[in-house]
């Protein structure tokens, strides 16, 4: 597959020739559930806490005589039934994460990026930096290429600390390194810019170190 190179200008530069282990697979919806569902579970914190019937503050002592009230019959104030008593099967303090397997995920981040390049979605530009740090210089790159209330994720080829810095005020707009991808944002960004060397480097690292097993 190949796809088009721009500069930040908007203008069309070369052609660059997509792997097709990465970015040419067929499309597995399931291991992409899978590693979405992964992600938000991980997330999760899971300390949500209610008291039992043994656990509220309260006196043990029947609150009126088993008979001869017409009332329903009580053994304590601490029912489940009564205002301020115990919860029924209330949450407790859990972990909700659990762990993928690394070739499941593998397959989903492949999956996900296929997706995109086969739907047109996928824009690559030539290395750039923001070396201001300037949110409106990041602003002025992104416009030739998405509107401005499109999600959009730009794949770096390192950590680039300025370039993440620029945008850390445009809440539509999320950064990603190629060695640390993640299926919620790749999955649901409506434009993904990577950058060209970011591309080279997803070959790499997705399909040498397969190779090499």
């Amino acid at each position: 597959m190949e796809k088009k190179v721009y500069s930040t200008d908007g203008k069309e530069l070369r052609a660059i020739t997509l792997d097709d282990k990465v970015f040419g697979l067929p499309i597995n919806e399931d291991v992409i559930y899978y590693a979405i569902n992964n992600e938000l579970a991980n997330k999760r914190v899971g300390t949500a806490c209610t008291k039992g019937r043994a656990e509220v503050n309260g006196s043990n002592a029947k609150p009126f005589k088993q008979k001869g009230t017409g009332r329903a019959r009580r053994g304590d104030k601490k029912s489940p039934l009564l205002r301020g008593g115990g919860v029924i099967f209330g949450p407790k303090p859990r972990d909700f994460s659990f762990v993928l397997p690394k070739k499941v995920k593998r397959l989903a981040m492949k999956s996900i990026l296929s997706l995109k390049a086969q739907t047109d979605r996928l824009t690559i530009i030539e290395d750039f930096t923001i070396e201001s740090g300037k949110t409106k210089d990041l602003v002025s790159i992104l416009k030739n290429f998405v509107k401005d209330e499109h999600r959009t994720v730009v794949v770096l080829k390192d950590n680039d600390a300025m370039l993440k810095r620029a945008g850390k005020n445009i809440p539509t707009v999320s950064f990603l390194s190629y060695n640390r991808l993640r299926a919620h944002d790749l999955f649901y960004g409506q434009k993904i810019i990577m950058l060209e060397s970011a591309v080279k480097n997803l070959s790499d690292f997705y399909v040498e170190e397969q190779e090499a097993k």
